[in-house]
């Protein structure tokens, strides 16, 4: 171990693949392993090629090729992979002078981030804001035209009109996402948590806005794809407040798109036709919560 290169093996996790760098001299002890030895995943794939003289093997795969594996926790997507040095015997076949190893590879990205609007002047200004970086999933929120074709240019919006919101992920590279939007909260100031606030998604997904008896707050149903959510909310302002300036944070996440929606990841509108909540995709039960308000937060 003393012997041994400070990082014989370096790990990159990129937006939606990872690269694997392996010094050849895996142990440190100036016996270069062979580039053929080494593989990487479940399905055993090999290295890039490359020049038999280079001190180093390098690979690059899709976040979800090679037989990786993913895991969710509440805050994180968990791609797990390995690293394979099997040696195989030359020369002499019956003898090796090495050990076999596996290296435990894992790349993680936060699947949470809140997504907030500039502020809005005089009354509700376009709007869009994305958090990206490297080992992030890319969270967007735009304010979008009536029929949903493109982003609204028009910053006036009049009590009695309806603002048009779309939540989406930028997903490629990783496993098949769909998108939530666990709370959205207007606050007089960018502080989310300041007062007067008025939360008109929460509980984990539900849509409590269209509670009301006034408004046709839903999310709209179906989602034109599984990274995306859509939802109609109806024009409000503070009472007893003049200021025609909100600030809207919305809290988005992903879950695996093949995991089926449940209390903590849902999408839930007030039917009030039927006086029911309704998801925009699962049973009905995962709504129960929205109405009596103990909504499990973490899951």
């Amino acid at each position: 171990q003393a012997l041994a290169p400070l990082h014989p093996v370096a790990v990159q996790c990129q937006e939606a693949q990872v690269v694997v760098t392996v010094h050849r001299d895996l142990f440190g002890t100036g016996r270069l392993v062979r580039a053929a030895d080494l593989s990487l995943g479940s399905a055993s794939c090999p290295p890039l090629p490359q020049n038999p003289a280079e001190s180093t093997v390098t690979f690059v795969a899709g976040l979800h090729e090679c037989g990786s594996t993913l895991q969710m926790t509440p805050d994180s997507l968990i791609y797990k992979t390995s690293l394979s040095y099997k040696p195989a015997p030359s020369g002499n076949l019956v003898i090796v002078r090495s050990n076999p190893v596996v290296v435990p590879i894992e790349c993680h990205y936060p699947r949470k981030s809140n997504v907030s609007s500039s502020a809005v002047r005089p009354t509700w200004a376009p709007f869009r804001s994305t958090l990206s970086a490297e080992e992030r999933l890319m969270f967007s929120l735009h304010l979008m035209d009536d029929d949903w074709s493109a982003e609204r240019l028009s910053n006036g919006f009049q009590l009695g009109e309806s603002l048009h919101l779309q939540a989406d992920v930028a997903s490629e590279g990783h496993v098949p996402l769909r998108l939530f939007v666990d709370d959205c909260v207007a606050t007089l100031s960018p502080d989310r948590n300041s007062s007067p606030r008025y939360a008109f998604i929460d509980l984990s997904g539900c849509l409590v806005d269209g509670r009301a008896d006034d408004t046709a707050s839903a999310f709209i149903s179906p989602r034109p794809r599984q990274e995306t959510l859509q939802f109609v909310v109806d024009a409000f302002k503070f009472a007893g407040d003049n200021r025609n300036l909100i600030y809207i944070t919305c809290h988005l996440k992903v879950s695996p798109a093949d995991q089926a929606p449940n209390p903590w990841n849902k999408a839930c509108s007030f039917n009030k036709a039927s006086s029911l909540w309704a998801p925009v995709e699962g049973t009905g039960d995962i709504c129960s919560c929205c109405e009596t308000g103990n909504c499990p937060m973490h899951g």
